[in-house]
């Protein structure tokens, strides 16, 4: 039976299979945001929270603490630090090119534009890849998986756009909402990334066959 599939409450229950799950993705989440506090360490601490939860889900169990602070482990200090040191690179290239591309240059606006696209399909890619249930074993191998997915799948590249995009206006409006939201979107990264999944393991199978 699929964990996605509705589930009776014990007798005595007060809350549902669902509300544990919502209340495990709102504490994965605050987890990820108390790891990601050293800013270096930001890209490792979602991608756990997107291990626990994909796990959670496909398990039909609760999350713990202590499993996330085993998935953030297994990264290894070494991948921990290249991760962030890269996102971080990237993110300030892109804000001197956009600095640039305002400064009044002779097709600034076009390229601002371009620009603006392309760190949008990085950032979609990236947490595709931090989605990856293999991520931990190596950025790169996951990052190439994400870019496949990204190509053969662009629905889930606009869902995934459109909850960054949700995000950043609950920050705007509320700012200590940023806190919990890392867990709602690792959540819609994962399901997105499920919704998927089958479809892909039959694929492998008919290829193996």
């Amino acid at each position: 039976m699929s964990s996605l599939a509705p589930q009776r409450r014990e007798p005595g229950e007060v809350f549902g299979p669902r509300f544990t799950l919502f209340a495990d993705m709102l504490a994965v989440g605050l987890a990820a945001a108390v790891a990601s506090l050293p800013l270096i360490t930001a890209p490792t601490a979602f991608a756990a929270a997107c291990a626990v939860l994909r796990r959670s889900i496909r398990e039909d169990r609760p999350a713990s603490m202590g499993e996330y602070v085993g998935e953030f482990r297994a990264h290894g200090p070494r991948r921990v630090l290249l991760a962030g040191v890269t996102v971080f690179a990237a993110v300030t290239l892109v804000v001197l090119d956009l600095a640039l591309a305002g400064a009044g240059l002779p097709g600034a606006r076009p390229m601002s534009w371009a620009l603006t696209a392309v760190a949008v399909a990085g950032l979609v890619v990236g947490l595709r890849a931090a989605g990856d249930p293999e991520v931990a074993r190596g950025w790169r191998p996951a990052l190439s998986r994400a870019v496949t997915r990204s190509v053969t799948d662009p629905v889930g590249c606009a869902l995934i756009a459109t909850a960054v995009g949700l995000c950043v206006a609950f920050v705007w409006m509320l700012p200590l909402l940023a806190l919990l939201l890392p867990g709602p979107l690792a959540f819609a990264i994962t399901a997105v990334e499920l919704r998927i999944e089958p479809a892909c393991e039959d694929a492998a199978v008919g290829s193996g066959g």
